[in-house]
């Protein structure tokens, strides 16, 4: 069997996903292939044969800095063709999911998006996601003639790979791969803070329950005391309390860290769906009914003023100490 791992990278870094992608790999066995595309993905390339990537196709072109998902998706397919592979991976992050719809469309292939577990039942790959807001877990099967099997990995699920050996090959496109009707001239990043929500081990979120945008410094010192991302449910964002930036849920970012704090935050379905699988969920409200406790790992029954003041106290002096 033969593994292609789709390693994305942004401002000339990679995302941390590349490497957890390869450890998904691993679990399969088989050849490993990994592919990288930048302006110049040489010294990306290098990264991933580094921390075990395998075979790693290196693409490199201009028009390959920012992400285009038109020339993404027919250099891959290209890539694709060389290499045949019978399972295609990649992160199942905003341009991740954007890359595989079209990639599954434009190869006819079938594809999963969210997976959470990846086995093998002989030749066959089967594969775990989510549906209905997590509620229910769908085992889906791909057959040795349904090659290549297309899927987006849930960030967090897999430990990055750490060390490994790898085969740096350049390749070289045809240049017709390389033309678009949309042209990227640079690439603004709306700043959600120190830390990328997705990729965060550690979360502190906020919700209505702070009453008002005034008061999410509270919730932010918190965060910082942790080192943590700060995220926010949609009904602050919708608000105007905080940037879209910053929203965790359905229509937001899916997350799964270590530990995920929510801090007035009742628990409404379309949060949950975009946070219930983090490791450990903390949860802080004065409503004892709040759905939020339903999933919560620990629950804190009382009002978030004086609750998360107390415990920011608390963490800074213990990290200073």
């Amino acid at each position: 069997m033969k593994i292609l791992t789709v390693a994305l990278q942004k401002d000339g870094k990679l995302v941390s996903a590349s490497f957890e992608l390869i450890e998904a790999a691993k679990s399969l066995g088989g050849e490993l292939f990994s592919v990288v595309m930048a302006e110049n993905a040489s010294s990306l390339a290098g990264e991933l044969s580094s921390r075990g990537g395998g075979k790693v196709l290196a693409v490199s072109h201009p028009q390959l800095k920012y992400f285009n998902d038109e020339i993404y998706v027919k250099a891959l397919a290209k890539i694709i063709e060389k290499y045949t592979p019978d399972v295609v991976m990649g992160p199942a992050s905003f341009y991740g999911k954007a890359l595989f719809a079209r990639l599954a469309a434009l190869l006819k292939s079938p594809m999963a998006s969210d997976v959470t577990a990846i086995n093998l039942d002989g030749d066959d790959v089967v594969v775990t996601r989510p549906n209905y807001g997590g509620s229910v877990l769908s085992r889906l099967k791909s057959n040795k003639q349904d090659r290549p099997f297309l899927m987006t990995v849930r960030m967090k699920i897999y430990p990055e790979s750490k060390e490994g050996n790898g085969e740096i090959v350049e390749e070289t496109l045809d240049d017709s791969v390389y033309e678009s009707k949309m042209i990227i001239k640079e690439m603004k990043t709306e700043s959600a803070g120190s830390l990328n929500l997705t990729e965060a081990d550690i979360i502190v979120s906020a919700g209505r329950g702070m009453k008002g945008a005034e008061h999410l410094p509270l919730v932010k010192d918190l965060a910082d005391a942790l080192g943590a991302a700060f995220g926010a449910s949609r009904a602050i964002v919708d608000a105007g309390w905080i940037s879209y930036s910053h929203q965790v849920g359905q229509t937001g970012k899916t997350v799964n860290p270590k530990l995920y704090i929510a801090v007035g935050i009742s628990g409404a379905i379309q949060h949950l769906v975009g946070m219930r699988t983090s490791k450990t969920i903390v949860a802080i409200n004065k409503d004892k009914d709040a759905p939020i406790f339903n999933i919560a790992n620990y629950g804190i029954i009382a009002d978030a003023f004086d609750i998360v003041p107390a415990l920011t106290k608390k963490f800074k002096a213990e990290l200073q100490g």
